[in-house]
């Protein structure tokens, strides 16, 4: 079951904004991090920004200054603001977040992965 549902990807020239959005369903206890991670082709994953529990962020160090991580716990969304982006920027990017959550019976946790959104960018 996939728990975490994407959306917001698309195609924009360098300069230009997106937002994405990550939304986790099923019943779930409590969401540990929100994150945001992306992979270029020929590339490791990286991790472009995390929200704790408590509410600290971190970025990447590509990233930073440009995009901003935010959430919506009422509606166990987040979200990744990404501003002036450039084409090193163009990726996959997939939501992910370690939740706990109802399953056979009683909570457990998992680490959970939306299906990607395709981010590119032109120059």
């Amino acid at each position: 079951q996939r728990h975490l549902v994407e959306s917001g990807g698309g195609l924009v020239q360098a300069g230009g904004s997106l937002r994405l959005s990550c939304t986790a369903s099923g019943s779930i206890l409590r969401i540990n991090a929100m994150n945001w991670y992306r992979q270029a082709p020929g590339k490791q994953r990286e991790l472009v920004a995390t929200i704790s529990r408590g509410g600290t962020v971190n970025y990447g160090d590509s990233v930073k200054g440009r995009f901003t991580i935010s959430r919506d716990n009422a509606k166990n969304t987040w979200y990744l603001q990404m501003n002036n982006l450039q084409p090193e920027d163009t990726a996959v990017y997939y939501c992910n977040a370690y939740l706990l959550v109802l399953g056979s019976g009683s909570y457990r946790g998992t680490d959970c992965w939306g299906q990607g959104t395709h981010v590119t960018v032109s120059s």
